[in-house]
């Protein structure tokens, strides 16, 4: 993946509308696991029925990595791939779109088409 390509970040809209607000999106996992995990497209489907199936009220924060202020590390998920995470907080201005994310009727979830 080249590091121009959009990452991404699933989360609440009630986050996402805070993160608007206050200019910068903290995820709990910042404070668990040091960073914010975040996905590429190609991954974040996989992420979503993993983590999240069924599970309304989600949004997907586009992410410009170039924007990005704090380190991007992408590191390797044993078993699964390499993904990119987000060491610090995320400044607003790098999210370049929010999208809805729902789920299907079945619980599952696709790449919305305006991605």
């Amino acid at each position: 993946m080249g590091i121009d390509q959009l990452i991404l970040h699933i989360t609440t809209r009630d986050r996402a509308e805070i993160a608007q607000r206050t200019g910068v999106y903290r995820a709990d996992s910042l404070d668990t696991e040091g960073f914010i995990h975040c996905s590429t497209q190609d991954q974040v489907i996989w992420v979503a029925n993993q983590f999240y199936a069924g599970q309304r009220d989600l949004v997907l924060l586009c992410i410009d990595p170039q924007k990005v202020n704090s380190e991007i590390r992408y590191e390797a998920v044993e078993g699964v791939g390499t993904f990119p995470h987000i060491y610090g907080e995320l400044n607003a201005d790098a999210i370049v779109k929010i999208l809805d994310f729902p789920p299907h009727a079945d619980g599952t979830f696709l790449l919305p088409n305006n991605l």
